[in-house]
């Protein structure tokens, strides 16, 4: 059983929406930073945006700053991720992690645990 599972990847055209979730199976009784990554082929794996424990605080990328929102429910152990106005340059297989911690966004090797990834493909 995979510990995250992400949902809500797509096919969709320029200026169109689409909202991610990253499900957790595990409650944790410690603090958690979810981060949402994405990876096109041939490009190493890139930080999107995080939110921090208990989620307040959030931080993103330049490229996706006004059009993607990351918010949480931690009674639902649900992190999601609405992107609006995608792009064509957004399309990519999404990856939500976790790790241990307050600040919305870890280093790379602090997120220990990963999902298996949601392919977002914009057309033009």
């Amino acid at each position: 059983q995979m510990h995250l599972r992400e949902s809500g990847g797509g096919l969709v055209q320029t200026g169109e929406s689409l909202r991610l979730s990253c499900e957790s199976s595990v409650r944790s009784f410690s603090p958690v930073t979810v981060g949402w990554f994405r990876q096109s082929s041939g490009q190493e794996r890139e930080f999107v945006a995080g939110i921090g424990w208990p989620g307040g605080r959030t931080e993103y990328i330049e490229s996706v700053k006004g059009r993607f929102t990351i918010s949480r429910d931690n009674a639902e152990n649900t992190v999601y991720l609405q992107m609006n106005s995608l792009k064509v340059e957004d399309s990519a297989v999404y990856y939500c992690a976790e790790g241990h911690g307050n600040s919305p966004k870890l280093a790379k090797d602090q997120y220990h645990t990963w999902g298996q990834g949601t392919q977002v493909t914009v057309s033009s």
